[in-house]
């Protein structure tokens, strides 16, 4: 009967193996707590009224730990029910400079550009964009990238940041890490203009193992595999170290091997097969050795 399964994924037992683990692989929206909290968070900026000091939102944690779908979720959707698209997601350049976050932020807005268009020339292009495209929500992932640059590049970056919500009327979002956290609060000033949704890692609790148990069941496999239990559950836990999107990478793998083995469930053996190293332990200096 499958009945550990979703009833949307028992028929994906009829499908061939290679049909299955496609679906397997296929990325899947987690809707845990922090999540929703940053979609209402993010509904809020997007439904606000217009603003001459708009408020704007930190979405602060580790690497790997699902803040770039939270984003992608919220735009998509916005997208599908929305007739003019209000929320742009910016993928922020990695190097130092201006050059690098304008280039992202015109990329971002579809612009024809070139990277070797002058600063000025960039920065007006952003302007006349911003000005006919009228976004409200401005999400700019991995924005610790802008923070890596000279003094006077980071101060310009954030003076763009307040000058966008004063003349465009725009609600800028930080994704990234904790350095995020610690620029945006270097000064009063700009730290009055943010809010912080925390991104942590995840503990050991209940809604670890629902967390597990909603993967089970979203998982096509004939046998139910009982993630939730112990040993298995604390297994997944230390190899993944609380990190969502690592939970989430050894799940898929070992529900992968279940069903090209024919085991058809995932076991604590089938876990420790796959051989999966924790983030923390992969800057292996004896490892590194072995690859000179």
């Amino acid at each position: 009967m499958a009945d550990h399964l979703l009833d949307h994924v028992r028929p994906y037992l009829d499908r061939n193996p290679e049909q299955r683990v496609a679906y397997v692989r296929a990325p899947r929206w987690i809707g845990h707590q922090v999540a929703r909290d940053a979609h209402r968070r993010l509904e809020e900026l997007l439904l606000r009224p217009l603003s001459l000091r708009t408020q704007g939102l930190m979405l602060v944690g580790p690497y790997a730990n699902g803040k770039t779908m939270i984003a992608e979720r919220f735009a998509v959707e916005h997208l599908r029910t929305s007739p003019v698209q209000k929320v742009w997601v910016v993928q922020t350049r990695e190097g130092a400079g201006l050059g690098h976050f304008y280039a992202g932020l015109l990329q971002a807005l579809r612009a024809p550009f070139g990277d070797c268009r002058p600063l000025r020339r960039q920065s007006e292009q952003t302007d006349h964009l911003l000005a006919s495209l009228k976004p409200k929500v401005l999400i700019f992932d991995e924005f610790h990238n802008a923070l890596r640059g000279r003094t006077r590049d980071i101060e310009a970056v954030f003076a763009f940041l307040r000058r966008i919500g004063r003349q465009y009327d725009v609600s800028p979002v930080l994704i990234g890490e904790v350095a995020v956290y610690d620029f945006v609060n270097a000064t009063n000033e700009m730290a009055s203009r943010f809010d912080l949704l925390a991104v942590p890692r995840w503990p050991y609790d209940e809604a670890y193992l629902t967390l597990l148990d909603s993967l089970e069941a979203a998982l096509p496999l004939a046998r139910p595999s009982n993630l939730s239990d112990e040993p298995l559950a604390r297994r997944i836990f230390g190899l993944s170290e609380g990190l969502i999107g690592e939970i989430v990478a050894i799940v898929t793998k070992a529900a992968v091997a279940a069903i090209r083995s024919g085991e058809e469930r995932m076991t604590p053996a089938g876990i420790d097969a796959l051989r999966h190293v924790p983030i923390s332990q992969r800057r292996n200096p004896l490892l590194r050795e072995t690859l000179l």
